[in-house]
């Protein structure tokens, strides 16, 4: 039993890191190329955890192989537009001002029913609403809406808003974050004056705290309080 724990351990820590090593697209994201290669890796993964009589290096050399195929065929796909096609397809129109493309749908084996279901996940109900859609090379569907059914812009409406900041996360669960109170350039004791000015007493209640560049900061408690509150701070991130 220690030794197949052992093993299990030893093979997640490879997969994990091969994973993180190839990138960070969610499975709905992948390019067929890399899904294959993901499933691939898990089949391969579970062979030295289930059969204890195989040594893992014969897991590991099949492993690090398909991740060496892995970027191969990714700068491939970068270099060249022609590999580009070849390997992960290209995008294909479906709907048109002339309306749905049933020949292309045939060509995706995507049916109608398949084509509403991507139109309403980009918040279109219906087909009427939309001048083109796109299915693109990870099977995900893209929208560009009708004049009279787009969304309206602060641009549309002409209002002048400040842009919109990234505010960093200086607390979670109740500790600080140090890598981020470098970036903001602030010391923990400010953030502590912060809390003070809050009314909050001990860091440990504190789930979460933010501020942006402007000194706006919010924090939510762990009991499901929130307060915001204005500090003097200015920032550059």
């Amino acid at each position: 039993m220690v030794i197949i724990l052992f093993r299990v351990f030893i093979v997640y820590l490879i997969v994990l890191f091969y994973l993180r090593i190839m990138g960070k697209r969610q499975l709905g994201e992948m390019q067929p190329f890399e899904l294959v290669i993901t499933f691939l890796i898990a089949d391969i993964a579970t062979l030295p955890m289930s059969q204890t009589s195989m040594p893992i290096l014969y897991s590991l050399i099949p492993l690090t192989a398909l991740v060496i195929l892995h970027f191969v065929v990714s700068l491939l796909s970068r270099k060249s537009i022609v590999m580009r096609k070849v390997i992960n397809g290209k995008p294909v129109l479906v709907v048109t001002p002339n309306g749905v493309q049933f020949d292309a749908l045939k060509e995706l084996n995507m049916s109608i029913d398949d084509l509403m279901e991507g139109i309403r996940s980009c918040d279109y109900f219906s087909i009427e609403d939309v001048l083109y859609a796109i299915v693109e090379t990870n099977g995900s569907i893209s929208v560009i809406p009708k004049k009279s059914s787009a969304n309206v812009t602060n641009e549309d409406l002409k209002l002048e808003l400040p842009e919109t900041t990234l505010p960093l996360m200086l607390i979670t669960a109740g500790k600080m974050v140090g890598g981020n109170l470098e970036t903001a350039k602030i010391e923990p004791r400010f953030v502590l004056d912060i809390l003070s000015k809050a009314g909050i007493e001990n860091i440990d209640d504190v789930l979460l705290l933010t501020i942006d560049v402007n000194g706006e900061v919010y924090i939510q408690m762990f009991n499901g309080e929130t307060k915001n509150l204005q500090v003097d701070f200015k920032g550059s991130w």
